[in-house]
């Protein structure tokens, strides 16, 4: 039995396959999403989808068990306009900044959970958060939940408020770290080392740091105070980043800030 076998009966429908759409169709196929069951929609699909059993650019099932949107938000009103009247179709969409209430224009009366996952789904080990509408049941977000953890950890949220702090948060997260890792790169070449060494360091202490954060039981603070030794070479590093005034701290919450209200101007933009 697999988790998949409403949608592999009914069909799943996904309007977009480029890099998170692709992520997602794989960790899905892997899971036991029969191919014969989906229906891409893409006119710029991807050879390495080309004759995977699918269908492909084809007229919509009259009764997709799930519609998942998975295009950019400035592309999302001519892809709605595509779409046909459904029902009794779970809706997924995964863009930023695009509301609930937008979804609900083009399908009402039917359940829709939007999704904020990040890039790491590219190799499954994204971070998805997701709300539905008042008419996306239990099972609804269950469907929607397995769907998205196909590609990594799933939470949900409590309100749709909370989606653009999420976004700036964790969707934009990624972007955040890899400049980060070129950033103390830089940093390791100014000190002497080739940039190729640099490079390495950076790369591996960012990813070795982040596994043994998921991996540890303690909270991120006491990791930090762990390495550090009072007067040591940590500390004076540390002295500089956690400077109250010119610290990461308010450099990232201004970060976060300015990748959320983007993202509520996006949703103004297309509701």
């Amino acid at each position: 039995m697999s988790d998949f076998d409403d949608i592999n009966e009914r069909g799943l429908v996904l309007v977009g396959c480029g890099r998170m759409g692709g992520a997602m169709l794989r960790g899905w196929l892997a899971r036991g999403l029969q191919p014969g069951s989906v229906t891409v929609i893409d006119p710029r699909l991807a050879p390495e989808w080309r004759d995977k059993g699918m269908r492909v650019n084809e007229a919509l099932p009259e009764n997709p068990a799930v519609l998942v949107l998975a295009v950019k938000p400035q592309m999302m009103a001519d892809a709605l306009g595509e779409v046909p009247v459904l029902r009794d179709t779970l809706i997924v969409s995964v863009a930023a900044g695009t509301t609930i209430a937008t979804f609900a224009n083009s399908f009402p009366n039917a359940p829709i959970v939007r999704v904020m996952p990040n890039t790491p789904a590219a190799i499954g080990k994204g971070i998805s958060a997701l709300i539905g509408n008042d008419l996306a049941g239990a099972a609804h977000l269950d469907l929607a939940e397995t769907l998205m953890s196909a590609v990594g950890r799933v939470v949900r949220l409590e309100s749709e408020d909370q989606m653009d702090a999420v976004t700036g948060l964790s969707g934009s997260g990624p972007a955040y770290v890899f400049h980060l890792i070129e950033a103390m790169a830089q940093a390791g070449e100014a000190q002497g080392l080739s940039g190729e060494l640099a490079l390495e360091l950076a790369r591996m202490t960012v990813a070795g740091a982040g596994a043994l954060a998921i991996d540890a039981d303690e909270d991120p603070a006491v990791l930090r105070e762990n390495v550090t030794s009072p007067g040591g070479t940590t500390a004076a590093g540390l002295n500089v980043l956690m400077d109250a005034e010119t610290g990461l701290p308010p450099l990232m919450r201004r970060t976060v800030a300015a990748a959320a209200d983007r993202g509520r101007e996006l949703g103004k933009a297309g509701s």
